[in-house]
């Protein structure tokens, strides 16, 4: 069962990057003018972005299989990431990278999967279920619509969002609120797990909002859940 999950991982992400260049190709005149090249990229950063919500369903059948497989999969790419530092081309991993690379990671190792596959983790060993399955749909969908919807829509740029939009943080909004709700069926909890995605998506951390929105997230809906269980 284990072998197979990992099978289905493996291919699901050989499958989206496969796809990506024709999307890419695709969005070429929706995005004329905004840098083409960045929205195509932000599009493979976010489609991986977007494959981390298998795992809360993953963890519904072998919570340890979902760690390991995150464990696996953080440390065989950052062994990757070495050896393509290093000049060895590996196949899937290295063109896939490239295609994800932002110009400040050119050259230098690319940090987002491992702090990916780490918050995606952290929130399985710190949370039950409901909560780090909330945790980790935040950080799958409200931060990779946040920043589709700002390469594509944002405009509205104060100067304290540090050139995040206030578009990508409503559209973070409104799918964390969405998902949380699918999952617990709550109101407070849904609202409180996308108001603290917001703000922690709304930070200016680069790659480490994969760690910080999961855990906060994580935090905020176990507090409410807790809070609400005493009143009962």
């Amino acid at each position: 069962m284990l072998a197979w999950h990992g099978f289905c991982w493996i291919n699901s992400m050989y499958k989206t990057m496969t796809s990506l260049q024709s999307i890419s190709t695709h969005t070429n005149s929706v995005v004329a003018g905004k840098g083409f090249h960045d929205v195509s990229t932000e599009i493979v950063r976010k489609s991986i972005h977007f494959l981390i919500a298998l795992v809360p369903s993953i963890a519904a059948l072998n919570k340890t299989a979902a760690v390991f497989l995150l464990m696996i999969g953080t440390l065989g790419y950052t062994l990757m990431e070495y050896l393509r530092l290093s000049g060895v081309k590996v196949p899937v991993i290295s063109a896939l990278t490239n295609m994800a690379s932002r110009p400040r990671d050119m050259g230098r190792f690319v940090m987002g999967p491992v702090t990916l596959g780490f918050g995606a983790m952290l929130a399985l060993l710190l949370y039950p279920s409901s909560a780090a399955a909330i945790a980790i749909y935040a950080l799958a969908f409200g931060d990779g619509i946040a920043s589709l919807a700002g390469k594509f829509i944002g405009k509205l740029r104060p100067a304290f969002l540090r050139g995040k939009s206030i578009e990508g943080s409503i559209a973070c909004f409104t799918v964390v609120f969405a998902s949380a709700y699918a999952v617990s069926g709550s109101l407070h909890i849904a609202l409180t797990a996308a108001f603290t995605a917001m703000i922690a998506e709304a930070l200016p951390l680069k790659d480490y909002d994969n760690i910080v929105i999961p855990v906060v997230v994580g935090l905020a809906v176990q507090f409410v859940q807790t809070l609400s269980a005493s009143f009962v």
